[in-house]
């Protein structure tokens, strides 16, 4: 039912589209109003992160999983005419809300490592399809035969820059407070700002960045650890890293990003990092997320959350 009325609440900003040209950009509350839209309609960062992502099925339940989604891949398309998952249908990522609109079941976006998919996924959550997927992975995780992208991917590089990786337990930095974002928008109430700042993230593409210019240059980003305490202290972190989570919006708690700053999102496999980067991005901050997370800085000392190659291929199909 929730998806419905979101549904309708866009397809109203479009009907009132004379409105929209005449309406004079605002700036400055426009974060409020998206926040607390965003807040009152559940739609805030952890709600997005609930059951964001599923893993490849085994084999044997390999129909009940292809009936159970409709499948939208997001890789170009001559890497989808080599092959894809059975029933999936070619799309791009900045095309993603109108193929959604040809769809009946919960969505899967696939790409090549499941990173692009996530910043998809947000903008389809925000968007209704509330039940949106990414496929963990991506098509690496599906084959071996596709997995070149995660396997050029993981490894040591925090062993190159010992300097800016501060090993375990490491000193994380204190969190501080600081101002929310602000920016101009045409729309002036909530789910109209939504939409419009929606489409600006789909139009900016994927927001990554290598952990090679992250280790060499610390100073030029502001760096968020989104790991529990734990987990940085067991492994360490990129020095000068901060250590914001959860962010939400209730509670004041982005208020420990820097909004003035390129902010650095890192995680295990740059897959939830991607999720909160895309979303960060959608409410006003200037936010790229660090390709492949820590699989790709210290891969041999991780006890979990590694990528392996698939020692069984699921089929595909070719065009």
């Amino acid at each position: 039912m929730k998806r419905i009325l979101y549904l309708l609440a866009f397809s109203l900003v479009i009907f009132t589209g004379c409105k929209k040209e005449e309406a004079t950009p605002t700036t400055g509350d426009s974060f409020e109003t998206l926040s607390t839209y965003l807040v009152a309609e559940d739609l805030d960062l952890p709600d997005m992160l609930a059951g964001w992502i599923t893993a490849r099925p085994a084999e044997a339940d390999l129909t009940t999983f292809l009936g159970t989604y409709d499948i939208l891949d997001i890789r170009a398309a001559d890497k989808f005419a080599v092959g894809h998952i059975e029933g999936a249908t070619n799309t791009s990522l900045g095309n993603i809300l109108d193929a959604a609109k040809n769809t009946s079941k919960p969505i899967l976006v696939v790409c090549y490592t499941g990173q692009s998919a996530s910043h998809a996924v947000i903008a389809l959550r925000l968007s209704g399809y509330l039940d949106a997927k990414v496929l963990k992975f991506g098509m690496s995780g599906w084959a071996a035969s596709f997995s070149a992208p995660w396997e050029g991917a993981i490894g040591n590089e925090a062993e190159n820059h010992a300097g800016n990786w501060a090993t375990a337990p490491g000193s994380i930095t204190a969190t501080g407070s600081f101002a929310y974002p602000t920016y101009t928008t045409s729309a002036t109430d909530g789910a109209g700002i939504l939409k419009e700042r929606v489409e600006k993230m789909l139009t900016g593409g994927f927001k990554g960045v290598a952990n090679t210019d992250v280790l060499s240059n610390p100073d030029n980003y502001f760096i968020n650890n989104f790991w529990a305490l734990s987990d940085v202290e067991h492994y360490g972190h990129i020095t000068g890293a901060y250590r914001v989570n959860p962010l939400s919006i209730e509670n004041d708690l982005l208020k420990g990003l820097d909004p003035s700053k390129t902010i650095v999102t890192y995680c295990w496999t740059g897959q939830t990092s991607s999720m909160v980067t895309a979303y960060l991005n959608v409410i006003g901050y200037n936010t790229v997320s660090l390709k492949f997370g820590n699989n790709g800085m210290i891969y041999d000392t991780l006890e979990s959350h590694k990528f392996v190659t698939p020692t069984t291929d699921l089929p595909v199909v070719t065009e």
